[in-house]
């Protein structure tokens, strides 16, 4: 009878996990329909043609090596559906803490739930350097940020490495529950190291400092991205529970998913609040922008805050985002998303926020990680950006950008007859 209890626990978990890992690779669609309605039509094609390229390069590079780089074990995941049920039941019935890589049961469920992260780190990328980047610069580099640099860090914060052998960031009260800095900051630093060897788009910055909008193609398109992403994100926040088949951590996923939904709005509504009070309309780029803003903020420690100060956290990364936004601009750094403010600066402050409501974790072991995941991924994508720049070029030529990186990269274009030629 325990045995069987156990197995049906097990098996509620996996598929739960596994429903889970499902909603964040939907997030790929939301990436995929917000970048494209950000950009000009001209640039359309190309946005979507690297959105689905980069999946599918996340997950054969993760399968080959990322995943063994970050938690250990056999090259080509061998074996890793291979479960012993007996062992499986031994294991089960002692543990408590869920599972993360290398567990007798993590498996095959345990690299599709972590693979879909790789490939939501590598998308923050593709927002960022859109409308001038080359197409298959852009695609070797995504073999390197999800074959190497995401599961290097990866192995030091949730792989429980230490750094180069000098000391373990979870010793020091760094603490990440679902990937603010692992994930969304880290996508973010490798997104900003590519727009600063880019460079801004043609147009985008004047002689005398100015900044011109280029204005996105399709609103509605951005805001079902915006909200395919916030439903995605429920598996994001949810799935890093990692159990669900015994009433705490059902209470737990429950605490996880309210407080996911509230930071997102309090995200927005603060981010529309602001735009309002600065520019004196209710901008809705902005808008969309706080509530992921919100969520990215959220994702570092869901579980632990209330309702109510899951709000707040969220409504404060909808006013930083803002902000971010703006200083971007003012550097001429040109996001043509806001992907680096959303997921960098938000991601920074999500970890920063954890010790109010989490005890396990110090200020000064966030501040350490925060470093940490930052100057890996921005040091070694700017190595890696600049190797690109000098074998192949980055950049497509002004001749192609004005024309439109559809044509140039890809052939084709996504509204034929709606743009010309």
């Amino acid at each position: 009878m325990e045995n069987n209890i156990f197995e049906l626990q097990y098996a509620i978990d996996t598929f739960y996990f596994l429903v889970c890992g499902a909603l964040v690779m939907w997030m790929a669609a939301g990436f995929s329909m917000l970048e494209a309605g950000l950009v000009r039509a001209k640039n359309t094609t190309e946005i979507l043609t690297k959105n689905v390229a980069l999946f599918s390069i996340s997950c054969i590079m993760y399968m080959v090596c990322g995943y063994m780089i970050m938690y250990g074990g056999d090259l080509f995941l061998s074996g890793i559906a291979e479960v012993d049920a007996d062992a499986v039941l031994v294991d089960f019935a002692g543990r408590e803490d869920g599972f993360r890589g290398g567990s007798i049961y993590s498996g095959a469920s345990d690299f599709f739930f972590q693979v879909v992260f790789v490939a939501t780190a590598m998308s923050i990328v593709s927002g960022a350097v859109a409308e001038r980047m080359k197409l298959w610069a852009f695609l070797a580099f995504a073999v390197v940020m999800t074959g190497f640099i995401y599961p290097m860090e990866g192995n030091w914060t949730w792989g429980g490495g230490s750094v180069f052998g000098m000391f373990t960031l979870g010793d020091l009260g760094f603490s990440d529950f679902a990937g603010s800095g692992i994930v969304h900051m880290a996508g973010a630093a490798a997104a900003l190291a590519g727009v600063l060897l880019l460079g801004p788009r043609k147009g985008k910055y004047g002689a005398d400092g100015k900044v011109s909008p280029i204005p996105g193609s399709n609103l509605p398109l951005a805001t079902l991205g915006t909200f395919i992403l916030w439903m995605g994100w429920f598996g994001f926040n949810g799935g890093s529970v990692l159990k669900l088949g015994d009433i705490s951590n059902a209470n737990a996923v429950a605490m996880v998913f309210l407080n996911t939904n509230t930071a997102a709005a309090g995200g927005l509504v603060a981010a529309l609040l602001t735009a309002r009070l600065l520019f004196g309309k209710a901008d809705l780029t902005m808008a969309l922008n706080g509530a992921l803003a919100g969520l990215v903020v959220i994702t570092a420690e869901p579980s632990t805050p209330t309702a109510l100060t899951a709000t707040l956290f969220g409504a404060a990364g909808g006013v930083l985002v803002v902000f971010s936004i703006l200083l971007l601009d003012k550097l001429k750094i040109d996001d043509p998303v806001g992907a680096i403010s959303v997921h960098g600066t938000c991601g920074l402050l999500g970890l920063l926020v954890v010790p109010l409501t989490n005890d396990g974790s110090t200020f000064s072991g966030q501040l350490i990680g925060a470093a940490t995941i930052f100057i890996w991924v921005f040091v070694t994508s700017m190595i890696v950006w600049g190797v690109l720049k000098a074998v192949m070029g980055i950049r497509v030529s002004e001749e192609e950008e004005m024309e439109g990186v559809d044509i140039a990269e890809c052939g084709l274009e996504a509204y034929p007859d709606f743009t010309k030629s």
